[in-house]
């Protein structure tokens, strides 16, 4: 069986034809263009010229931000962006089994069928980027919840005190170390995490600071989702991630405090395998598991 992935972004459109085992058989990376009509034609140009390299029936997948509908045939829900993706029936369009989900889901996909969540039962992975989104699996199911919203971590509050991010909650997880707020969290001295980062490397004390800051915000976050949902993995994923040990060992050193070890138990917390083609190979492989094609 083979399948083809779609993840479309604000920036660009990135599709991929992969086969059961995950192997990417074709792929193509286009611009997204501004207006409606031009990004929906990119989408069925690159879903016909992924088909081309497809020996068998296959299904379709489309990864994109968002909350989808109850039956996971459009995004219900992304405004200001994407202007017109709302309510589009991309199956229609398409003429294929298709079947949409939002981003963060199609990346935990991707995990868990060919990457570090595979041998999971139960397993939450958590974006860290611009923003902080995520998704859940519950016995090998992707968890959407009432009204398909399930997943977004970042608005979980570490601080009740704090300024209310989009959603209105105060002192969220994303406020806390999202990319978006690193200028407002640093009074102005960072533009960005990468530039902070650079001045930590110099052993700059106040980048120190608002670093380990936020990581302390992650690691009460990641408790817990632990003590909520008891997951064997947290996957970490998103451009943050890029940080590497930097990153992961102060990590570690507040899950040492904070996490509840009920009879020795330790959640395993480990970077994602996939990176820039996480979302198309994700919605592809969720393709493959939930749509049925009649021979």
């Amino acid at each position: 069986m083979q399948a083809i992935g779609i993840d479309l972004g604000g920036t660009r459109i990135k599709g991929v034809l992969i086969n059961d085992k995950g192997l990417i058989l074709n792929e193509v990376i286009t611009k997204t263009k501004e207006e409606k009509k031009e990004w929906i034609d990119d989408v069925k140009s690159t879903v016909n010229k992924l088909a081309v390299n497809s020996s068998e029936k296959y299904t379709v997948g489309l990864s994109a931000p968002g909350i989808p509908n109850k039956n996971n045939t459009a995004i219900a829900f992304l405004p200001d962006r994407l202007q017109g993706i709302e309510g589009f029936i991309w199956q229609e369009m398409l003429s294929k089994p298709t079947i949409v989900i939002n981003d963060a889901i199609a990346a935990l996909s991707a995990e868990a069928a060919f990457g570090t969540a595979r041998d999971c039962e139960h397993a939450v992975l958590i974006t860290i980027g611009t923003g902080v989104g995520g998704a859940i699996m519950i016995d090998k199911k992707i968890y959407q919840g009432a009204f398909q919203k399930a997943g977004h971590i970042g608005h979980m509050s570490v601080n009740m005190e704090g300024n209310p991010d989009i959603c209105g909650m105060p002192g969220s997880l994303e406020e806390a170390i999202g990319n978006y707020s690193i200028l407002s969290r640093s009074n102005g001295r960072f533009k960005d995490t990468m530039e902070l980062l650079e001045s930590l490397k110099n052993n700059d004390a106040g980048a120190k600071n608002i670093w380990e800051k936020s990581i302390k915000a992650l690691a009460v976050g990641i408790a817990s989702i632990s003590n909520i949902l008891s997951p064997e993995k947290v996957i970490l994923a998103g451009g943050i991630t890029h940080a590497g040990d930097v990153l992961m060992d102060p990590l570690r050193n507040f899950m040492d405090q904070y996490e509840w070890r009920a009879g020795g138990n330790q959640l395993k917390i480990e970077f994602a395998t996939f990176t820039d083609k996480a979302g198309a190979i994700g919605a592809a492989a969720y393709s493959m598991k939930n749509i049925k094609i009649h021979e």
